[in-house]
């Protein structure tokens, strides 16, 4: 497992453990429950949530080599390896789903990876579709002039990547009896329900349409740890319409809940996530007496 003190690292000074906040809430209070928010939102200024812990043993891994991996227009995973590319001296390569973006001025979330020294590259959406079939995969890597890097795959979920964030369970032994993280690619949600002590229970919120992640999530255990690992459900009902979906009703949610606790609320994740627990909460899911720890593992772009 990767540790804040792995040689190479050291520039990117992690706040670790991340702090566990307990707010009070009373749609959570009424039936008897808790609610805690796990801060992983402040572990690093730029690689933020479980971009740390989910990038820091691959670049550990990569040992200098240039970092390849994907995203979408908006992805916070891009933004988030060339940032650390910038701080490490790392060159990095992030390939773009949409080809069509390559004729287009660069959004706010792009821009800032180039900025940070992110070379681009983008690819029609069949073909990223297919990006895990090795001859696409090496078609790509050769287009983008970059046959020998360190490949890291959408989202950084890998069983590395899995590894590390089975320290955000042991974190969080003993302190919640569920622990609610919002899934994009399951990678989180995989380790977090390994590192968990018997008892606990992880549930994920998915952000995308689809209905995939069950089967994504247990891969990604069988790869990092052989098996199933951990107590852990999925609740597809909370993706709002799928992802980087923000309809006015999740908005206007967002914004009373930082009224509310003074917690900026990042809308694609974290809102959904949040979203989800109060719904839960309503429907009567939790017997009275549970804590509930909600992992924030992103805040509010730019």
């Amino acid at each position: 497992m990767t540790s804040p003190d792995t040689p190479g690292l050291a520039a990117l000074r992690p706040r670790l453990p991340s702090p566990l906040q307990e707010v009070v809430d009373g749609r959570f209070e009424r039936r008897g429950l808790r609610l805690l928010l796990k801060r992983d939102d402040l572990i690093h200024p730029e690689l933020i949530g479980n971009k740390w812990r989910k990038l820091a043993p691959n670049l550990t891994a990569a040992v200098g080599r240039t970092v390849v991996t994907f995203g979408g227009a908006w992805s916070n995973h891009l933004r988030a390896t060339a940032a650390a590319g910038r701080l490490l001296g790392i060159p990095t390569v992030g390939v773009v789903r949409g080809d069509e973006l390559a004729r287009k001025p660069l959004n706010p979330s792009l821009a800032r990876c180039t900025a940070d020294g992110m070379r681009l590259h983008f690819v029609d959406r069949a073909t990223y579709r297919r990006t895990s079939e090795p001859p696409v995969l090496a078609g790509i890597l050769r287009a983008a002039d970059a046959e020998e890097a360190y490949v890291v795959p959408e989202g950084g979920s890998n069983a590395e990547a899995v590894r590390g964030c089975r320290a955000l369970g042991a974190e969080l032994r003993g302190r919640a009896e569920t622990v609610a993280v919002a899934c994009g690619t399951g990678g989180t949600l995989a380790g977090l329900a390994a590192g968990l002590a018997p008892g606990q229970r992880a549930l994920g919120v998915p952000v995308l349409k689809g209905g995939f992640l069950t089967a994504e999530t247990e891969a990604l255990q069988r790869a990092a740890f052989g098996g199933r690992r951990g107590t852990w459900s999925l609740d597809d009902r909370f993706h709002c319409g799928g992802y980087a979906r923000v309809p006015a009703e999740l908005d206007a949610f967002a914004a009373d809940f930082e009224q509310r606790h003074g917690l900026p609320v990042e809308r694609l994740y974290v809102a959904k996530l949040l979203y989800g627990l109060v719904t839960l909460a309503g429907e009567g899911a939790f017997p009275r007496g549970t804590a509930v720890a909600a992992v924030v593992t992103g805040r509010p772009f730019p």
